[in-house]
């Protein structure tokens, strides 16, 4: 069972969340330090193994085996849903291969509710999870999203935000981001701005708690046209010249510009 556990506040757990690991024979944790205070809040004792990212190919396997013999597992991770941005991926898929079951219990997860509260468009979106700390390959990655139109969103660490949010600037220019610190915590914090703003903030801020940030996709490409160079004048004028009326030219100048014939109409006066 994959169970997503509070992202910040403890209450959020659900009542199937609870009951699944009140029935689980033992819980794989990323950090059981940290598992262990969910389950004490709970007053959930349940036996506990390690599995978290440099420990999984060792672990992994001995999961599955005491799956495969009968028992019951449950997957958390520290905050929110594990196996996103997560070593769970990699027991998720040790399972498919042993054709072990695998249910997945939904609940807090921070890339939805990041989104969510972001204002930006939420139809489509992707994932990218942490940029690398490496400047190269950080760069590497922006560079790829340059042309993504979806809405992006990153987790981030409060010591790599600022270069973060430079080199953003650079690949992405001064896009529209919503900056997102430390989710349903008592100092939940959220910034609805462009990308220069948030560098400001935190150059004179040192940046606390963990970091959602949520991204303007790039906008669509604007087909260029023969009418791009021409004045609304030149524009009606090559109407004209083609054989319609003035009032047909206006219209048909307003579609090409994406404008109202009002707008045309008084260009029109104004020269």
């Amino acid at each position: 069972y994959l169970v997503p556990t509070p992202i910040g506040n403890l209450s959020d757990i659900s009542v199937r969340c609870r009951k699944t690991l009140e029935q689980a024979d033992f819980i794989a944790a990323e950090d059981t330090r940290v598992t262990l205070k969910l389950l004490n809040y709970l007053e959930i004792k349940k036996p506990l193994v390690s599995y978290y990212e440099h420990n999984k190919l060792e672990s992994g396997p001995k999961i599955v085996r005491r799956i495969l013999d009968g028992e019951t597992c449950v997957l958390v991770s520290d905050a929110g849903s594990p196996a996103i941005s997560d070593p769970g991926e990699d027991l998720v898929r040790l399972c498919a291969e042993a054709d072990i079951p695998v249910c997945a219990i939904p609940g807090p997860c921070a890339v939805i509710t990041a989104l969510s509260i972001s204002g930006l468009p939420t139809g489509r979106f992707c994932f990218e999870g942490f940029l690398s700390i490496n400047k190269k390959s950080r760069q590497e990655h922006l560079a790829g999203l340059q042309q993504e139109r979806r809405t992006m969103i990153f987790y981030e660490a409060p010591h790599k935000l600022l270069n973060t949010l430079r080199d953003m600037l650079e690949y992405f220019g001064d896009r529209k981001i919503t900056v997102a610190r430390e989710l349903t915590k008592k100092y939940e914090e959220f910034l609805y701005t462009t990308i220069t703003a948030p560098i400001s903030h935190f150059e004179d801020v040192p940046p606390k708690g963990e970091f959602e940030h949520v991204v303007e996709g790039a906008k669509e490409a604007k087909e260029t046209t023969v009418f791009d160079n021409m004045s609304v004048l030149e524009h009606i004028n090559y109407y004209m010249q083609a054989g319609l009326d003035k009032k047909e030219a206006m219209k048909k100048v307003a579609q090409d510009r994406g404008v109202s014939k009002r707008e045309i109409y008084a260009e029109t006066i104004k020269n």
